[in-house]
């Protein structure tokens, strides 16, 4: 396998992911400050010029969602088998996919909704009120323990402690969220987001 990345990007959830489930891969770093993600080579990847990206048995998949689905298919530890639960942990990746990055890309990627540069302020403006709304959602209705699922780490984890620790950078202080807190904790405590860290995928 081979997982195309960008560090601090949501492809770095993939990365976790792949580390949880113990499976050997590559990783192939794209440059976005270069416009890498815009080449014509990147293209016979991914087409929508994003990340992540992962190689798999001569078949590139997309998507972050569907990524981790895959890997937890291959490991079928990081998804619980009673549809219920596991319905409530993809619950909180459709949200996050959904609501919450799309929050966060607002900042800097106005341009994909508005064509006036007013417009992207705007939406710039508005990225603290909706990411604090976001972890507010998070702390009230997302996790049961340490984790979304109590004490059982799955691919939705590892989705959302990406997501979350993008808050910091948007204006929002981790501090009124105690159990959104632990949770950063508890990941940051995590062998694979260690290894990631260390590898200068995660800032």
């Amino acid at each position: 396998m081979k997982l195309y990345y960008a560090p601090g990007t949501i492809s770095i959830a993939v990365a976790i992911a792949l580390r949880e489930a113990g499976i050997d891969h590559d990783t192939h770093k794209l440059n976005f400050a270069a416009g890498e993600q815009g080449s014509a080579d990147y293209a016979r990847i991914n087409s929508k010029g994003r990340v992540p990206a992962l190689e798999t048995d001569g078949t590139i998949l997309t998507e972050t969602g569907a990524i981790l689905e895959y890997i937890a298919a291959l490991s079928p530890g990081l998804m619980p088998a009673d549809p219920v639960e596991a319905a409530r942990a993809r619950a909180v990746m459709f949200y996050l996919a959904s609501t919450m990055h799309v929050n966060h890309a607002h900042k800097m990627r106005g341009h994909r909704w508005a064509d006036t540069p007013a417009s992207w302020e705007d939406m710039t403006a508005k990225v603290p009120e909706t990411m604090a709304a976001s972890a507010q959602y998070i702390e009230d209705e997302c996790l049961t323990g340490p984790f979304i699922l109590g004490d059982t780490v799955t691919i939705a984890d590892a989705y959302l402690f990406v997501v979350c620790n993008w808050l910091p950078g948007d204006g929002v202080d981790l501090a009124p969220y105690p159990k959104l807190s632990a949770f950063m904790t508890a990941m940051e405590n995590r062998v694979s987001v260690q290894a990631v860290r260390s590898n200068g995928m995660l800032p």
